[in-house]
């Protein structure tokens, strides 16, 4: 049976998870938004396609805020840690 305390730690992870969501969701809508004004520019003016800068430099940081609110890691696989800490501790008991 969990406990008043267990739950209220469970409801405040879940409540800032969500406004991690909520934050990212307005990122990309900002970010969808600027970059069909940048590309509109891009057009209205002419010659050199400068509008790639903002939006992939900005889509950088789209895809940090994804990795962090989506708790994705490209580079570690979802067991990584786990295995790194069983290896290192297998390490140690053979050594001692």
């Amino acid at each position: 049976m969990e406990t008043t305390s267990q739950q209220n730690d469970s409801y405040n992870r879940a409540k800032a998870q969500v406004e991690k969501l909520k934050s990212f969701y307005t990122h990309l809508a900002v970010y969808l938004t600027f970059c069909a004004f940048f590309i509109f520019l891009n057009f209205k003016s002419g010659g050199f396609i400068w509008a790639i800068f903002p939006i992939v430099g900005w889509g950088l940081g789209i895809f940090g805020h994804a990795v962090d609110t989506f708790k994705w890691n490209p580079f570690f696989g979802k067991d990584w840690e786990a295995q790194k800490i069983k290896e290192i501790m297998e390490r140690e008991r053979q050594l001692f």
